[in-house]
């Protein structure tokens, strides 16, 4: 029972009105630890608070406002150094996230929906060098790739003699099967919502010359169906003297038939166009057996990103 109440203290609606917060959100605050009330009649569990705690309560007011996680307003109150900088680099990539989205909206607005010419092709086996990196949902899609991707590039080895012909002889198979079978066709936008674009940050370049020199080399390796956690691979075609080191392993990536498609523009909205061609297998009744594969042609570079050409692969079930 609470005795004679102070003139100071002030019972929790009035208090929630004052501070712009409501009595559910208070409660909540008490039982975490983050705003506990100056006193608490025992006999009715009612809660009272200091007008001197309106401060505070605003200040987590504030907070919530700008999107701060809970547990991070309290470190802000402890005065801890540096709490909010994962919330503004976690805000920075959602902004870029959505301003990613907001540009594929713009192309499917202008350009309208899917219209990506899909062919069938064929592809021989290759001996490449092979990155994995996890990535825990679609939105560390980009991330996960770009990881891989550097970390492939940077554990690359190659022999010095031959450096010279690195720069024609690496998968020149592929640039002269995808070049006669693809074609340069434009990609028109498709939605997808099961893929996410991939980091734009792509290498610049490998030793013996710039990623289209010779023909594509470096591919992206995703899954068709995605969890809540998965492995994204960065692989690329291994001339003869070039050996994976750094982590990377050897392997053949299999050949087969494919169902084929060429995007053209920016690596963010490369899911525009493996919307189009998982449409279009699924149309077709084609099994897809997966992983995705996104054959990176151009030099990032030195190409604007409006004409960047990438081909998406996606392997489909041999007929029994």
């Amino acid at each position: 029972m609470l005795g004679d109440v102070d003139d100071d203290l002030l019972p929790i609606g009035q208090f929630a009105r004052l501070t712009r917060l409501s009595v559910k959100q208070l409660r909540h605050y008490d039982e975490i630890g983050l705003l506990r009330p100056a006193c608490v009649d025992t006999a009715t569990g009612y809660r009272y608070y200091r007008a001197a705690q309106a401060r505070t309560a605003m200040s987590i007011g504030l907070l919530r406002s700008l999107d701060v996680p809970l547990p991070v307003v309290g470190q802000v109150l402890a005065g801890t150094e540096g709490a909010l900088e994962s919330v503004h680099d976690s805000l920075e990539a959602e902004l870029a996230r959505r301003r990613r989205t907001l540009a594929s909206l713009e192309r499917v607005m202008t350009d309208g929906l899917p219209a990506t010419q899909v062919r069938i092709v064929t592809e021989p086996a290759h001996r490449v060098a092979l990155v994995r990196e996890r990535a825990t949902g679609t939105a560390d899609i980009g991330r996960a790739t770009s990881a891989a991707m550097s970390r492939l590039t940077a554990g690359l080895l190659y022999e010095p003699q031959t450096r010279s012909d690195a720069g024609t002889d690496a998968g020149s198979d592929m640039g002269s099967d995808m070049g006669s079978d693809m074609g340069s066709d434009s990609a028109a936008p498709a939605g997808n919502s099961g893929r996410s674009p991939v980091a734009a940050d792509m290498p610049a370049a490998l030793p013996g010359g710039g990623v289209a020199a010779g023909g594509p080399r470096l591919i992206g390796l995703f899954p068709v169906d995605l969890a809540d956690e998965f492995d994204v691979s960065a692989a690329l075609v291994l001339a003869e003297g070039w050996q994976a080191g750094g982590g990377a392993q050897v392997d053949v990536l299999p050949g087969g038939t494919f169902a084929a498609a060429t995007h053209l523009g920016p690596y963010d909205q490369i899911s525009l166009t493996a919307h189009a061609v998982l449409a279009w297998c699924a149309e077709r009744r084609h099994p897809m057996r997966g992983p995705i594969r996104e054959v990176y042609v151009s030099d990032p570079a030195r190409t604007p990103p409006d004409q960047l050409i990438t081909h998406l692969m996606i392997p489909l079930e041999e007929e029994s």
